[in-house]
């Protein structure tokens, strides 16, 4: 893979476990929320609040490009049932997004990025969540990060793989993607043209229909693939 100049990984699950994250995030906004408008804690279950984001998605899927106002909306709906102002939605969700960013990389990332910055590599980010790299400390080895939210179109769309090529100042062919999961990170790769790298920790099956252009399991192969060991 002599040709590629650029890489960009997704965040979650790629970089970090993120299943701890989130779980400890919500448990941080739902006992927030019972602490400061106990109502809500009457009308609603930790369970009932995740219950109420997939009811919303369902109804309306675009919002799966911008999840910072999914959980905004879900957040009013639940002040307003509980008979509460909406004016709670921002402290509640900045409440989440610091708990969000408590994130402890795989101990494999930070070497691994230090060295492919060292290599010269341009290094980006794409995800469909709300990190903002800029409140990490990981956020230094980064050359840039894109969002659906500052995108416009969450992955697969392939917006956002041009816009990581404009970023970076590369073409399709220049640059590789590496991401855990299938139908968003390799899917959209693909479709734009770029090389895909399945990040697949957790050694899962292969997804009918989707291809990628190469599967490790940690950075390190990573390094194997790029011939920098």
């Amino acid at each position: 893979m002599k040709h590629l100049r650029a890489l960009t990984f997704d965040l979650d699950d790629t970089l970090w476990d993120n299943r701890p994250v989130l779980m400890a995030a919500e448990q941080s906004l739902y006992d927030w929320l019972c602490r400061n408008f106990p109502r809500i804690g009457l009308h609603y279950t930790l369970e009932d609040m995740l219950v109420l984001r997939r009811h919303l998605l369902q109804q309306d899927p675009e919002l799966s490009n911008d999840v910072t106002r999914l959980r905004k909306i879900s957040l009013a709906i639940a002040a307003e049932t509980a008979g509460y102002d909406k004016r709670l939605v921002e402290p509640a969700f900045a409440v989440f997004l610091e708990a969000r960013h408590r994130i402890t990389p795989y101990s494999d990332v930070v070497p691994v990025l230090r060295k492919l910055r060292s290599a010269g590599y341009i290094l980006g980010t794409l995800t469909n969540g709300n990190t903002d790299l800029r409140r990490l400390a990981l956020g230094a080895l980064f050359d840039f990060s894109l969002s659906a939210a500052t995108a416009g179109r969450a992955k697969p769309h392939p917006l956002m793989f041009e816009e990581a090529c404009r970023c970076a100042g590369v073409n399709a062919l220049q640059l590789a993607h590496i991401g855990d999961e299938p139908d968003t990170d390799l899917a959209g790769a693909q479709n734009a043209g770029i090389t895909a790298i399945w990040m697949n920790r957790k050694g899962l099956p292969a997804v009918p229909g989707i291809e990628h252009h190469a599967e490790i399991h940690d950075m390190a192969e990573l390094l194997d693939l790029l011939d920098l060991t």
